[in-house]
């Protein structure tokens, strides 16, 4: 019998609750994890810089905004992220998937914990710092129309405010005794007066656009009467208040919570739980093994003398020394070439992106390490990727490295990496970035190492070479953890290097302000280089001739990149399925 139309109206109500309530049900569905992962890279795309996808001529993107508040909000949006996470249900997701929740969690996990140690607080690292970042972009432009030119010049007025920011920044780490030693700032002011003694016409961010001389007359303006003046007043705050209140102590464990921030940039840096007394302990070892592979090396060309008396003769024989800056650039451009010629004897999938070597720019060459790679390409916007090598100081840079930095910093280390990392779009934004060290030098270390496999180091002093590097890459391990937890002061630490390496003078000083200014960051190398060589040996004795290392390399390239762990599960999953 049909309802009456009182009867349908006493329903009414009831019914309008009952499909509001579903409408809440369904507005209330937790995001699973796709939608989770595309939210995340919606968060990360609030700073691009930072994520390494910065548009150059975009006026919209701005320069990093890291105030307090800014922080605070970062922190709310990644705890909600965190929380999401957590609620994802186990059974719900397949291998791949879990590999990408574990990690998305453990990176916004880490970057909590940085937000809540406030360690923006620390605005530079020596050569590298928030000075450069209009540098760093301004050298990557290619501006196509007067529209992007204007858009870069709106960016360029962004600068002075930027710069206010960092200052308040220090100002704040100054107040809370969160200060770098004096070392760290003499480096940063070097930078500073290189940069501001150049003409504004010669100005990176004005030669970016020689191609549109109204709106290069406007940027020559505003670097004249608005940056440099910002720079300056940068350069007297640095050099004057800054370096009074410097710390006295070289380690980070002297400022307040300065172990708790070691212990946990330990953890970030390797993604590992390993401790600084087991970083030491490790590195120590390493120390004596690659010795032990050194003096093998040198027994092998006749020398008639101790380790030292070698490492003098390395130091100071013409032999091993570039004339100038541009048979420098020339030896690394044959030894990439020589590289790139066996290369794929050891991989099936290599990138599309070439690379170019170029010198360090002259303002930074001071205090910046010997070579780097891996950054600034981009095939769609036609960029090569960049090799940079340092030029300065000819004497104290050995051509016996040449072999294993190019294998490090170009080819098959960071810019394969880098460059394969961009070209695969099966991954998710966040595991093609470049945020996990130890998975990112820990390759490139690797690829030191199998430069032996391939034939690249051609005799004994290339050889040696390579060990040496390897060396370096041990000795922070024994170094990071001395300064940073055991008190070493600068002498002692220095020694380590002085009497186990073959690097230059000016090399060592100029990584102890990296390692002093950037605690624990040097000694991810090694930690995640050991890892990779473990892995691949546990595959070596479980599949024996079924092992196939052009595959392996693809498999660990074809992460992107990820905790240490997570590769490890990786790996054992191919092992089971390569067994049959």
């Amino acid at each position: 019998m049909p309802a009456s139309a009182s009867s349908m109206n006493a329903r009414l109500p009831r019914l309008a609750a009952l499909c509001l309530a579903a409408v809440f049900v369904v507005a209330a569905r937790a995001p699973d994890l796709p939608e989770l992962i595309a939210e995340y890279e919606d968060f990360a795309a609030e700073y691009p810089m930072e994520a390494g996808r910065s548009d150059p001529t975009s006026s919209r993107e701005g320069w990093p905004a890291e105030s307090p508040k800014d922080m605070a909000w970062r922190r709310a949006e990644l705890e909600r992220l965190a929380d999401a996470l957590d609620r994802l249900p186990d059974r719900s997701l397949e291998q791949e998937d879990r590999i990408n929740r574990d990690h998305l969690r453990a990176l916004i996990g880490w970057r909590i914990e940085g937000i809540d140690f406030d360690e923006r607080r620390f605005a530079f690292v020596a050569h590298e710092g928030f000075y450069n970042t209009p540098y760093s972009v301004a050298r990557r432009i290619d501006l196509q129309n007067e529209d992007q030119a204007r858009a870069w010049l709106a960016r360029m007025r962004g600068i002075p405010a930027y710069f206010a920011q960092q200052r308040a920044n220090l100002e704040r780490g100054v107040a809370t005794g969160w200060t770098h030693p004096e070392l760290v700032a003499d480096v940063a002011v070097a930078v500073l007066r290189k940069q501001i003694a150049r003409a504004p016409e010669q100005d990176p961010m004005v030669e970016a656009l020689a191609a549109f001389p109204a709106v290069a007359a406007q940027a020559r303006g505003l670097i004249a009467n608005e940056i440099r003046p910002a720079q300056r007043a940068m350069l007297s705050y640095i050099d004057g208040p800054y370096r009074e209140a410097a710390r006295q102590e070289l380690g980070i464990a002297a400022v307040p919570n300065g172990r708790a921030y070691y212990d946990f940039l330990l953890r970030y840096y390797t993604t590992t739980d390993l401790s600084a007394e087991d970083i030491h302990a490790l590195g120590l070892s390493e120390v004596r093994r690659i010795r032990a592979e050194m003096d093998a090396v040198i027994a092998s060309t006749g020398f008639e003398g101790d380790f030292a008396e070698w490492l003098h003769f390395l130091r100071t024989d013409p032999q091993f020394y570039a004339t100038s800056r541009e048979e420098l650039i020339e030896k690394y451009a044959a030894a990439a070439k020589r590289i790139d010629g066996v290369l794929p004897r050891y991989f099936s999938h290599l990138p599309r992106q070439p690379f170019t070597i170029v010198p360090v720019p002259r303002e930074l060459e001071e205090g910046y390490t010997t070579a780097r790679g891996g950054g600034g390409g981009d095939m769609e916007k036609g960029f090569a990727g960049t090799f940079v090598v340092n030029t300065s100081h000819l004497d104290q840079r050995p051509l016996y490295e040449v072999p294993a930095l190019s294998l490090h910093e170009a080819a098959p280390g960071h810019h394969t990496h880098g460059a394969l990392n961009r070209e695969n779009r099966n991954l998710p934004g966040f595991r093609r970035a470049r945020d996990l060290l130890a998975f990112r030098e820990g390759w490139a270390l690797y690829a030191e190492r199998l430069g032996h496999e391939m034939g690249v180091y051609r005799n004994a002093y290339e050889k040696f070479g390579s060990l040496s590097t390897e060396m370096w890459r041990a000795c922070r391990m024994v170094v990071d953890t001395g300064i940073h937890v055991m008190g070493w002061d600068y002498a002692r630490a220095r020694k380590c290097f002085e009497d186990n390496t073959a690097l230059a003078d000016v090399n060592i000083d100029t990584e102890l302000a990296r390692y002093i200014g950037a605690p624990a960051g040097a000694v991810a190398y090694k930690v995640g280089e050991l890892k990779i060589v473990a892995l691949r040996q546990r595959a070596e004795e479980a599949l024996g001739d079924r092992f196939d290392i052009r595959a392996f390399h693809d498999l660990v390239l074809a992460q992107g990149q990820l905790p240490m762990t997570l590769l490890e599960t990786q790996v054992d999953a191919w092992i089971e399925a390569n067994r049959e």
